[in-house]
Parts: C-alpha cells; sequence; structure tokens
C-alpha cells in the first residue's frame, strides 16, 4: 500500500470518527435538555381490591370512581385536637422517632410542640381551610392527608395563598418563594403540595355538606372553594414524584388513622388522567 493510499484511509477514519463524536454529543445533549416523559402507569397492591371500580377510567368517570371510593372507605375521622396526635406519627422523622419533619423546610424537629411559639411547628392545612371557608369542623377542616407539621412563621408566611412559581425567596424557609398571592414550596415538597391539593378536590365533591373543592388555573381566589394554579400543580407533581417518606405517610394514614388512600400517590399518572 502506497504512501499516498494511507494518508487518504487515515483522513476517512478521522472524518468518520469525528461524525461519530458528534452524534453522540447530540444525543446527550439533547436528553439533558429533553422534558422528562410523563409518569408511565403503575401498578400497586391495591388495584384488584381498593381500586378495582377505578381501573380501566379515564376523565369525569375516574374522578368519580375515586370520589366513591376514598369517600366510602373513610372509615376514621378525626378532631382538630387529634390530628396533633396523628401527625408524630404520620410525619416522623424516619431516621429520629422523637422527631416530625416538617413541610416546606424539611426540618426535623422534636415531636413536643404547642404551636404557640415562631419556631414550634403548628398545623398546615395545604388545602387552605379559608378556601370554601371549612374551617377546623371534623371533615376537611382535619382530614389528615392535607394536614402538615409546618414552622409556625412559615405557615405563616404561606397564609392562604395560592400556589404559584415565583415570588421572593423565604428568609426563613430557602427554597421556597412568595409574593402577594401565591407560594412556591421547596422542589422536594413541591409535588407532595399538588397531590394534596387534587386528592382534596377528589374528596370533597360537594356531596357531603362540604364545599365542592375544585383546583383553578387562577390565583388570589380568596374565600372561593377553589385553589390554583392547576396547571403549574400538574407540572410539580410531574416533577416531584411520589417519595418513600409520601408513600409510607400515605399507607400510615389508611392503616391507622382514616382507612382510606391518596390516589395520586399510588397512581400519579391519574392528575392528567383527570386534568
Amino acid at each position: 500500500m502506497d504512501k499516498t493510499h494511507i494518508i487518504r484511509r487515515g483522513r476517512v477514519l478521522a472524518i468518520a470518527a469525528t461524525t461519530v463524536m458528534v452524534a453522540v454529543a447530540a444525543q446527550i445533549t439533547a436528553s439533558a435538555t429533553a422534558t422528562p416523559a410523563a409518569p408511565r402507569g403503575s401498578v400497586t397492591a391495591y388495584d384488584d381490591t381498593y381500586y378495582e371500580d377505578a381501573m380501566g377510567k379515564t376523565g369525569p368517570e375516574l374522578k368519580a370512581a375515586l370520589h366513591r371510593i376514598i369517600s366510602e372507605t373513610q372509615t376514621g375521622k378525626l378532631t382538630y385536637s387529634q390530628v396533633w396526635d396523628a401527625l408524630k406519627d404520620t410525619d416522623q422523622d424516619p431516621a429520629n422517632s422523637a422527631n416530625i419533619i416538617q413541610l416546606y423546610t424539611g426540618k426535623s424537629q422534636s415531636k413536643n410542640s404547642n404551636g404557640s411559639n415562631p419556631d414550634d411547628w403548628n398545623r398546615e392545612h395545604v388545602w387552605a381551610k379559608s378556601h370554601g371557608d371549612f374551617g377546623t369542623a371534623t371533615g376537611p377542616g382535619t382530614d389528615i392527608h392535607h394536614l402538615r407539621p409546618a414552622d409556625v412563621s412559615v405557615n405563616s408566611t404561606r397564609g392562604n395563598k395560592d400556589f404559584d412559581d415565583g415570588g421572593t425567596e423565604v428568609g426563613e424557609a430557602p427554597g421556597n418563594y412568595t409574593d402577594g398571592d401565591s407560594f412556591e414550596p421547596r422542589d422536594a415538597d413541591k409535588g407532595d403540595v399538588a397531590r394534596m391539593i387534587l386528592y382534596m378536590a377528589v374528596r370533597y365533591d360537594g356531596d357531603d355538606g362540604f364545599p365542592d373543592l375544585e383546583p383553578n388555573d387562577k390565583v388570589d381566589n380568596g374565600s372561593q372553594p377553589y385553589l390554583g394554579r392547576l396547571s403549574v400543580l400538574k407540572e410539580w407533581s410531574r416533577q416531584d414524584p411520589p417519595s418513600d417518606f409520601e408513600k409510607r405517610r400515605n399507607q400510615v394514614i389508611f392503616d391507622k388513622y382514616q382507612h382510606n388512600r391518596n390516589p395520586f400517590i399510588d397512581h400519579p399518572e391519574w392528575v392528567n388522567e383527570i386534568w
């Protein structure tokens, strides 16, 4: 083989190698910037029993079936004072049984609290009780699927605001943001918040003496039985899938307290099936 042929062959191989490298780099870039896929249909141990009447349904039929299931199986209903002790169990720190984990801050804090000091924890209504004016009567006001321990002052900062992206960072709870009409939780709590809100919208449908709670795509909903922003909540649920902590919490509520489940923790894909 003469020298000219060797040089030409070397150039061809170099071009081929460069082409492969460019293709691989493009594939890596595309993967890094692609929008994460929506959650696939999950399978749980409750599909053939608890969720049997909901399987295969979509849209309004799925929402109606889930409403019947989680309403009829909620045989345990707490008073507002009983919520204190229940949260010490449902939100127990897996690394320290003497503590709870706060919503919004993620801090581990002693279970001992009376909620009177700014650094204590108290009961946060994730679906703000003023949105529908249901107060703390047994029902939506004491449903621990949406009640979580939260730092007293951070809870006050959130107030009854709707949920949305943006605002100024909350100094006491980095990663959370707020403005005049909305609150954005830290990334680790975004999916939890979304699934709690959507649970409430399915559970309380206006047929049991309480308001018909519905998510909408607005903020500043005032005392209306609406909470937004739905499009953002859907995105949060997709971005932050159910964690082990959230799944354990769902199971403890089912086993020991209310005996119903949050279907969007078991089947997060149902969020898009309904909304």
